[in-house]
């Protein structure tokens, strides 16, 4: 057997690496290409120079690591050690993958740019002046940069996809509850999902045959027999496909329509009808995401007081120590994620926003719904723009429409993948295919098909 170089390790897949004689050399490769690479990049937090032979994998640091730190990038979680493995490591380590490092994220995985951690900012391989997406920018920059084979992220409102799209990899989303999130610090709970992000579609099909599963610990989990690697290398028959107007629309750079335009010449060529049809309900999917998500989070943060783990800022009375240790332990995006869900869930707000939600995520759901009994996908940019400049965008409504074609995947508990497609000024496009529940096979066949076209 030739010896590997640092080349070909960076550019090697999870299909080659599970075929890989000697793991352990997998890892001192790991190690080596972090070590040269990553106090530029920042893709991780920790990194395990001790880690044993095996597929090297980072762990997006919101996920228990048993013996790792989680530090979900928060003062917060100063000094907490995972005292169990989530239920998705412990699949990974029954397979033979080794974590060699917790990967950066916005802190408790709020924000799109892996700018809100407060150990530092991941950079683009692509490009260091650029972010990495959020926010598991981390992950999505450590398969870029060839310093791991996969990594974990967890995605909320696209915290997988548009990172991936950002870096040039493969970011997937699964249907709801077909991975556990036993292990995974919350941030809305009806929201969140672990994912692979990955080189190639067949990489991610192949790693979400090893982290999916139903799981007791994770009473959301659903008992689905998929075999996520059913329709790789095959062509699929012919497809209706929808692409959603707004693709094109406000918002959106140019450099993007134009893959956008490409992606749908390649399909119709392939042979596949291609429609485009108005989705008026995305124009509430944000605002409708921003009233959910932040009221779950300020449920799910209350548990960081100080008092059981973490940071604590020693008071005379109770009340104080609470106020002391959580204004100095959270981040400014993650208070005001906290104040919006306080608020919109008091006595007084309840029903004018967080009932008006629910009803406009319900509303979004079964037009989604409707639209999948007549097409088999829906179509449209992960992101509305490439990554942007580090430090570029102050607005915090300014990244929040970032996430306009994520976000309706996880208020309807749909699978959605982004693959690379193309470059505006040699930064990275992601176009995303979402499914109805239950679709992920074909999603990922689909896409792994497409892929294979352009290379």
């Amino acid at each position: 057997m030739e010896e590997l170089t640092d080349n070909e390790f960076k550019k090697m897949t999870l299909k080659n690496a599970v075929l890989y004689e000697n793991r352990s050399e997998l890892v001192k490769f790991s190690l080596k290409v972090i070590g040269e690479e990553d106090e530029i990049i920042r893709a991780f937090i920790s990194v395990d120079e001790q880690a044993c032979g095996g597929i090297p994998i980072g762990v997006k640091d919101n996920m228990h690591v048993k013996g790792f730190k989680t530090t979900c990038a928060s003062k917060m979680l100063k000094g907490y050690v995972a005292p169990f493995d989530a239920t998705v490591v412990r699949k990974l380590r029954e397979n033979k993958f080794s974590v060699v490092g917790k990967t950066n994220l916005d802190e408790f995985a709020m924000g799109a740019s892996t700018e809100y951690s407060v150990y530092g900012i991941t950079r683009n391989p692509h490009n260091l002046e650029r972010v990495a997406g959020g926010s598991s920018g981390g992950s999505a920059a450590a398969v870029a940069s060839g310093e791991v084979i996969a990594a974990l992220g967890s995605d909320t409102g696209g915290s997988i996809r548009q990172p991936a799209s950002f870096c040039g990899v493969v970011g997937f989303k699964p249907t709801y509850g077909l991975v556990s999130r036993y292990g995974l610090v919350a941030f809305a709970s009806s929201l969140d999902q672990i994912g692979p992000i990955t080189k190639t579609v067949e990489d991610s099909a192949i790693l979400m045959n090893i982290i999916a599963g139903k799981d007791e610990m994770d009473p959301t989990t659903v008992e689905r027999n998929i075999d996520f690697t059913g329709f790789i290398g095959s062509q699929l028959p012919k497809m209706k496909i929808a692409v959603a107007k707004q693709s094109f629309g406000e918002g959106v750079e140019d450099g993007v329509k134009e893959r956008m335009r490409e992606f749908v010449k390649l399909v119709e060529n392939l042979g596949h009808e291609v429609t485009m049809i108005d989705i008026d309900e995305l124009k509430y999917s944000v605002a409708t995401y921003y009233v959910i998500a932040p009221s779950e989070a300020g449920t799910n943060l209350s548990r960081f007081d100080g008092v059981k783990y973490g940071l604590r800022i020693p008071s005379d009375s109770l009340r104080d120590a609470y106020e002391r240790t959580r204004g100095e332990g959270f981040g400014d995006e993650v208070k005001r994620r906290i104040l919006i869900g306080t608020f919109t869930l008091s006595a007084a707000y309840y029903d004018a926003y967080f009932e008006k939600a629910q009803r406009v995520r319900r509303k979004l759901s079964n037009r989604l719904s409707e639209i999948f009994e007549e097409y088999d996908f829906i179509i449209t940019p992960t992101s509305p723009t490439v990554a942007f400049k580090v430090g570029s965008v102050s607005d915090p409504l300014v990244y929040y429409m970032m996430d306009i074609f994520t976000i309706p995947a996880n208020l309807a508990g749909l699978p959605a993948i982004s693959i690379p497609f193309g470059e505006v000024g040699n930064l990275p496009v992601g176009v995303q295919i979402m499914g109805p529940r239950f679709s992920d096979a074909k999603i990922l066949g689909f896409g792994d098909f497409i892929e294979k076209q352009l290379r």
